[in-house]
């Protein structure tokens, strides 16, 4: 099947048509021509073209009303109208139906190219924005979020309601049980869901930062600013801004926040007119954020204002019932992103990891099979594989469930000690040493991911 592009050209002008369609022909394109545009419009198949070229002036049927038939059709494909008539209402009234350009005659054929060559580029610009689109909505499409327990088809339908409308939502739960997940899936299924999703981790930057990437500064605003840039607020202008570990915002980014909640305005840093947007904001903590206001470091006000609908993540742990379904789901994204053929754990294995607590929750198992793919080439992840990156607290001769002593506990501490060093080791090696790619991954801000770094002993430079 040919590669070349396929252009029907409308002129009642025969002399015209012929001249544009050699030009087409020699320029590597498919062209048909018409003198009709009754006839053109009734041969027009929705996916045969690439492009419509058509005069605005013709007997039987006006350019017009050709562009709005095509439109009706097939409403994304490119149509250039041409006319030797041009006003500036005509144009707009084209520009407006859905015309992409508009060529006034006479013109030289090189005119004529390059204006299909913009269209089509154009054209092919849009047709991979809607591509990624629909891959974003399919990823984070409710069917596509892994589980079957209860307690996630609770989350789910709370979802499910609150998505279509623009209210504020508070996501809470620990870290590492997806609430970026649900957060995109909200903005997924949200009106807003052609416009941008935009992310930031409020406990991932020093405040003065904080304050310049949210809200934008002025040129000359502070030492350094050498012209004024937006701010993540106009960047999400018509979509959704997702502030994750909200709890972390210092006092007076706190007061701009709530000011832009409030009368959906806010100042740049260093100016003295507001700036409007639309923006719907999602917020999220793991920690208690009812606490942190009863301490006095956390707006009260503010924290109504985002937390008019909350939606709280169950524990994995609590959702165990889960686990192999998860586990399959990261197998599967592992076996594509390296060719893999790993067909799943073991029985025992698997056991292992349906027994297992998961402090870390859905990101502590991601990173557990990811580590053990990379070390198991069999088809299926052994229980000797899988225990070289978890270890239970208990075995089957500690004490029950609920009676668990100070030396159980302190021998968990020590477990879990162990796993998070060597998924720190792990990571590092991974990204040859890069702390601030590590740090992101394992969903800690910079502060942690060093603190942490020193508490365990590990050396950066072993893995660069």
């Amino acid at each position: 099947m040919s590669n070349k592009k396929r252009i029907m050209l409308i002129d009642n002008e025969a002399g015209l048509c012929r001249m544009m369609e050699q030009v087409l022909l020699d320029n590597g394109y498919l062209a048909k021509a018409y003198t009709s545009p009754i006839k053109a419009i009734e041969e027009f198949r929705p996916g045969a073209w690439d492009m419509v070229i058509s005069d605005i002036k013709m007997p039987g049927m006006s350019g017009l009303e050709v562009l709005q038939k095509v439109k009706e059709k097939e409403k994304d494909i490119p149509v250039i109208m041409i006319t030797a008539y041009a006003t500036v209402d005509m144009s707009i009234q084209a520009l407006r139906k859905g015309a992409y350009d508009m060529l006034t005659k006479p013109f030289e054929p090189e005119e004529l190219i390059y204006r299909i060559k913009n269209a089509l580029q154009q054209s092919k610009l849009l047709e991979e924005n809607r591509e990624l689109r629909r891959e974003l909505e399919g990823k984070f499409c409710f069917d596509n979020i892994i589980g079957a327990s209860g307690g996630l088809k609770t989350v789910l339908g709370k979802v499910e309601k609150v998505a279509v409308r623009d209210t504020s939502v508070l996501i809470t739960g620990e870290s590492g049980t997806g609430k970026e997940l649900i957060a995109q899936a909200i903005h997924y299924n949200s009106p807003r869901h052609e416009r941008k999703f935009v992310a930031i981790n409020c406990g991932a930057l020093p405040e003065t930062l904080l304050e310049s990437e949210l809200f934008g500064y002025k040129k000359g605003a502070f030492t350094g600013a050498k012209e004024s840039r937006q701010g993540l607020l106009e960047a999400a202008d018509g979509g959704t801004l997702f502030l994750d570990e909200v709890g972390n915002l210092p006092m007076n980014v706190q007061k701009t926040l709530l000011r832009f909640l409030q009368e959906k305005e806010f100042l740049r840093l260093g100016e003295s007119t507001p700036t409007r947007v639309d923006v719907r904001v999602l917020s999220a903590t793991n920690a208690d954020l009812k606490q942190v206001v009863k301490s006095g470091i956390f707006r009260e006000d503010l924290y109504y204002r985002l937390n008019v609908v909350n939606i709280h993540l169950p524990l994995l742990r609590e959702r165990n019932d889960d686990i192999p379904l998860l586990a399959a789901h990261f197998i599967h994204l592992q076996n594509q992103k390296f060719g893999t053929q790993v067909k799943g754990f073991e029985k025992e294995a698997m056991q292992v990891l349906c027994d297992f607590d998961w402090p870390g929750n859905i990101r502590q198992l991601k990173n557990v099979i990811e580590a053990c793919m990379a070390m198991e080439g069999e088809d299926y992840i052994s229980r000797e594989t899988l225990d070289q990156f978890i270890e239970v607290a208990h075995d089957e001769h500690s004490n029950p469930p609920g009676l668990v002593t100070e030396s159980g506990e302190l021998l968990f501490n020590a477990a879990l000690e162990r796993f998070e060093s060597d998924l720190l080791k792990g990571l590092l090696k991974k990204h040859a040493g890069n702390i601030d790619a590590a740090a992101r991954e394992a969903g800690m801000n910079m502060a942690t991911m060093y603190r942490k770094i020193k508490r365990y002993g590990i050396r950066k430079e072993d893995f660069s």
